[in-house]
């Protein structure tokens, strides 16, 4: 992974530790649905909201955060609930009312809509604004994710996905994944980003350092993983099915799917096919060598695909 922008002495450790890292963007908090959620701003132009996937914060966007604001874009990467800079509720942690947080930002920030671009959770909470509030989506980018419909059914019926993610059913055990996930310095975070990462990526020890350190913030243990929670505990419950049911409806933005050929957690055969809940122009690149986090593995490129893309005034199918 590749980073010019790592946190000095003075963030050396997890008590210190400021989620608001300096770098050529400007960091301040906004409200929406209820919270408020800390933003990494740089640029002017067209709206690109950047939402983070697990076990990250924002700063996972920070190589994309310059190339979009050198683009033309005005380039904002959030905090999710329950992470980073942004409020530790209670509750609200499943994706409706996360999409909802997503699609406040974007009012928040004055803009009339945005081209959305997430990973991971995020990329599965950009599936869903997309769908919930189509008006306020320009266009929509996920990353190392599968549509919501394709990763239940896979999550339910095909045993290699499940393998594949089996620290989701790990992190369905009341406190003791929080206690894991702090142990050793959260030592575990760095070696899921590590295992998770292509041969010829893996992050750096300073690059760790900053994702273990933000796990360790107060109660980011427990909220980060909320999410995972509902995903898999939903299942068979009544709000999990209309949340099915609700993403029946496509989407109708041009898209961009972009996929690491290399990515061991959300596997190649659960991402692709999304496109059937596309009705509108859409892309799928599939990255040789790239494992679970292409905005860090190869951010060049990562980014020179993303802008090509935005720029595009006709994306094709």
């Amino acid at each position: 992974m590749s980073s010019d922008y790592t946190p000095g002495g003075s963030q050396s450790s997890a008590e210190t530790f400021d989620p608001r890292i300096d770098g050529p963007w400007t960091h301040r908090d906004v409200s929406a649905n209820g919270g408020r959620f800390h933003i990494a701003e740089h640029g002017e132009g067209p709206l690109v909201l950047l939402v983070h996937g697990w076990p990250q914060f924002w700063w996972t966007w920070r190589d994309q955060l310059t190339a979009l604001a050198e683009g033309g874009f005005r380039a904002v990467a959030v905090d999710l609930r329950g992470v980073g800079g942004s409020d530790r509720t209670p509750r609200g942690y499943d994706p409706s009312n996360m999409a909802l947080d997503l699609t406040g930002i974007i009012r928040s920030l004055g803009a009339s809509d945005a081209a959305l671009v997430g990973h991971d959770w995020g990329g599965f909470l950009a599936w869903t604004a997309a769908v919930m509030r189509p008006a306020l989506v320009r266009r929509l980018a996920v990353v190392s994710s599968a549509h919501p419909r394709r990763l239940r059914r896979a999550l339910m019926s095909d045993r290699r996905q499940i393998a594949a993610a089996d620290h989701l059913l790990g992190l369905q055990r009341p406190w003791v994944p929080e206690r894991q996930l702090v142990a050793d310095d959260a030592r575990v975070v760095g070696d899921y980003l590590t295992e998770w990462t292509a041969p010829g990526h893996h992050p750096d020890e300073k690059t760790l350092l900053v994702y273990r350190q933000a796990m360790q913030l107060s109660n980011t243990r427990h909220s980060s993983i909320e999410p995972y929670r509902w995903l898999m505990r939903s299942m068979g419950r009544p709000d999990g099915l209309q949340f099915a049911r609700r993403m029946r409806r496509t989407v109708k933005v041009p898209t961009l799917h972009l996929h690491g050929a290399a990515d061991p957690v959300l596997l190649t055969r659960t991402a692709a096919g999304s496109g059937e809940y596309v009705e509108a122009p859409y892309r799928w690149r599939l990255l040789d060598g790239i494992g679970h986090y292409p905005q860090e593995e190869d951010p060049d490129g990562f980014s020179r695909e993303l802008i090509n893309w935005l720029r595009d005034p006709e994306p094709d199918r």
